[in-house]
């Protein structure tokens, strides 16, 4: 087995690493160069094994509040506008939106019979 497959075996059998990868601390070639480097039973794992049992509540909660804290705001509302106008075009099209009082009725019912104003 080479050095790349025993990265992925460890990696695998240490979730924190994926954990530190996800809260944006390391990055993948950062871990691979340590177990290059080091091996597997080294000091340096340590602060990624310990770092992610101490903050494994809070990190689910930072997380949502740095979604929170990414979001446009004003990239939301353009969207929300487009699909009340595309929504407000269904109506109209299909004639949901129009009550029977805006519906224009001829003031004299025409003729049967007659046809092309004969």
């Amino acid at each position: 087995m080479d050095k790349k497959d025993a990265f992925k075996s460890f990696a695998k059998t240490h979730p924190e690493l994926i954990n530190s990868i996800k809260s944006g601390d390391t990055s993948w070639q950062k871990l691979y160069e340590i177990y290059d480097i080091y091996g597997e039973d080294d000091r340096a794992w340590n602060t990624y094994f310990n770092k992610s049992t101490n903050t494994s509540n809070s990190s689910s909660f930072s997380g949502i509040t740095d979604i929170v804290k990414n979001i446009d705001m004003e990239s939301v509302q353009k969207h929300i506008n487009t699909a009340q106008k595309a929504l407000g075009l269904v109506q109209e099209l299909t004639g949901k939106g129009v009550s029977a009082s805006e519906i224009k009725t001829p003031v004299t019912p025409r003729p049967i019979n007659k046809f092309f104003e004969d």
